[in-house]
């Protein structure tokens, strides 16, 4: 992440339960991306499923977005028909930290969806400052940190993320801010190795610096770059290391082939696929609203610069999501 009520189809009557009290969004997208506002916001047309189901690695439904406001419900019923068969939603401030676990603690919530909390690396430096953007006052970042391992323990909690550094919004002359996000990392890493969870990593700007913390405080066993971002060199890096990196819309973009050299240099057994959603959606439709039923797009990109078909991509993709999270969703055979 860069830090109401919907019209139904009628073509849903067969889809997968979804919570009846799904907690209404916490914000819109462009609360922090006021230049959004002025996009294409209607939602693209549904693609053509995948031949065989993956998961959407990371995404937050806790955003608004569109001109008619999904529900958790519809986000999922649009994924489901798209070959996407489990999303892990992603909280990455106290608010929405707090809905996240709302709304998977919900009975009804559906089996496909799971989750993760953190703080979110630029909201570890407000938590430092004691005021939000707007000049609200915040919980001190050992509080939040605290609220956070709390909740991380609560149903379908799968990972600790998104979690790691941010030197593109944090000033490197801002020491305050940049050592809140050092000190906040390293909390989430002892944390998830503290409950043997994944560990989901936002990596901007700062590719050299996650590295070192990483090395020197000792990697979960398994830890995952969200979005990456880096190059053949950095995917190098971290495959080596053990480490997986999921892959968003971004690859799809025409100017990401630092990205798509990556991907192939890598493969796929250590890659995953993720939305990010409502953020980054793919070729053709960049910058209009995303969500996880838009994941074939990125399929077909991942498939395309690996050189396999695409079935068998989605299998690998699945196979090596799995491999991190366990077994949690049941694939069509």
């Amino acid at each position: 992440m860069p830090s109401p009520n919907e019209t139904e189809t009628a073509s849903t009557s067969a889809a997968p339960t979804v919570a009846s009290a799904a907690p209404e969004p916490v914000r819109r997208r462009e609360d922090i991306d006021p230049r959004s506002s002025s996009r294409d916001r209607s939602w693209p047309p549904e693609p053509e499923p995948l031949p065989f189901p993956v998961i959407d690695n990371h995404c937050h439904l806790d955003f608004a977005d569109g001109e008619q406001h999904l529900t958790v419900g519809e986000h999922v019923r649009r994924a489901a028909r798209a070959g996407i068969d489990g999303q892990i939603t992603i909280g990455s401030d106290l608010e929405a930290v707090r809905w996240t676990a709302a709304l998977l603690a919900d009975p009804a919530c559906p089996p496909s969806l799971v989750g993760g909390v953190a703080i979110h690396p630029n909201e570890a430096a407000l938590h430092a400052r004691g005021t939000d953007h707007d000049g609200r006052p915040l919980v001190d970042l050992d509080t939040a940190l605290a609220e956070v391992a709390e909740l991380l323990r609560g149903p379908r909690m799968v990972v600790v993320g998104e979690t790691g550094l941010d030197w593109f919004r944090t000033s490197r002359k801002d020491e305050r801010a940049r050592a809140a996000q050092i000190d906040a990392f390293r909390a989430h890493i002892a944390l998830a190795k503290e409950l043997d969870l994944p560990l989901q990593i936002h990596d901007r700007d700062a590719h050299r610096d996650v590295l070192e913390i990483l090395e020197a405080d000792g990697a979960p066993e398994r830890t995952v770059f969200h979005c990456f971002s880096g190059d053949a060199e950095f995917a190098r890096a971290c495959a080596d290391r053990g480490w997986y990196l999921s892959f968003a819309g971004t690859v799809t973009f025409k100017n990401s082939v630092p990205l798509r050299e990556a991907l192939a240099e890598v493969g796929l057994d250590r890659v995953m696929v993720e939305t990010d959603a409502p953020f980054l959606t793919p070729v053709p439709y960049r910058g209009r609203p995303n969500s996880s039923y838009l994941i074939p797009l990125t399929m077909a990109t991942i498939a395309e610069v690996t050189g396999t078909e695409l079935t068998e991509a989605c299998r690998r993709v699945r196979a090596t999501t799995e491999s991190v999270y366990g077994a949690l969703w049941t694939a069509a055979a």
